[in-house]
């Protein structure tokens, strides 16, 4: 592991006081009521980890919480890293190397997202079936350290099959409407244009975002299994001829928001 995975588990070592955390959540934009979901938390703040990165992001808190959900030990990191805000790459793939030196062994990403596809509003959920990293960047450029992983490591299985079953299984029991499809990172900050959402829409993506591509990349080196779910929270620039209400699209991102946290808890339950 990196100098800095090392320095940083054995920070968060100290102040988890021997709880072994095997799920980590990372929680997404405007997703944070998840972590009120755990039980007899222990909040670690970004800051008070030396060296450690920070999040700049309105509605990342900036923290670590572990403790339970549904009885399993999880850590939940509230506020994630975006290479908009200048951070490196390899800075994710080292937060995710800390994860695995904490213990865990499978990994929840999730996001808020724009919808490239007119059947999946607003409002919706979708797992995430694989990715196309548009952004330029990848987590794992620089030497390679062959005991996290191989320096070409195979992405075939990046969002976990096995993982994904379960949660299409618990979405149809659950009564939760949950689309599938392929998530497509660009660097950001700025919104898309249209002739960039109808270049995305030819690629095949489904959906759009900033974030989770490095995390997913860094996790499948290192051997943590991995989930991703989206939150729709609009459509892509050009894809409405009427303007979109903020208000209906704020109402449909909690209802998407409710069902996530019911979806996640329902799968560590099970998995």
């Amino acid at each position: 592991m990196t100098n800095n995975a090392t320095r940083f588990a054995s920070q968060i070592n100290a102040k988890l006081n021997g709880f072994v955390p095997e799920t980590a959540i990372i929680l997404g934009s405007g997703l944070g009521r998840l972590a009120e979901k755990i039980s007899q938390p222990q909040i670690i703040k970004y800051e008070d980890i030396d060296g450690f990165p920070q999040t700049s992001v309105s509605g990342h808190t900036g923290a670590l919480i572990a403790g339970q959900i549904s009885g399993k030990n999880v850590i939940c990191l509230q506020g994630r890293f975006h290479l908009y805000e200048g951070h490196q790459p390899q800075v994710i793939a080292q937060v995710i190397q800390t994860l695995k030196l904490l213990g865990v062994k499978q990994l929840v990403v999730t996001n808020a997202a724009g919808s490239l596809n007119p059947d999946m509003p607003p409002g919706s959920l979708m797992l995430i079936s694989d990715h196309i990293n548009f952004s330029g960047k990848n987590p794992l450029i620089g030497p390679n350290d062959d005991t996290i992983g191989p320096r070409f490591p195979d992405l075939s299985n990046a969002y976990d099959v096995a993982g994904r079953d379960l949660v299409r299984r618990l979405a149809d029991t659950n009564k939760i409407v949950l689309h599938e499809g392929v998530y497509l990172m660009v660097l950001g900050p700025n919104f898309e244009t249209a002739a960039e959402i109808h270049a995305f829409q030819t690629l095949g993506a489904d959906a759009v975002g900033m974030s989770t591509v490095p995390e997913v990349i860094a996790a499948a080196h290192c051997g943590i299994k991995t989930i991703g779910i989206s939150v729709i929270t609009n459509f892509g620039t050009g894809m409405k001829k009427t303007p979109q209400s903020h208000e209906e699209t704020l109402e449909q991102a909690q209802k998407a928001s409710d069902n996530l946290l019911l979806l996640v808890q329902k799968y560590l339950e099970n998995a």
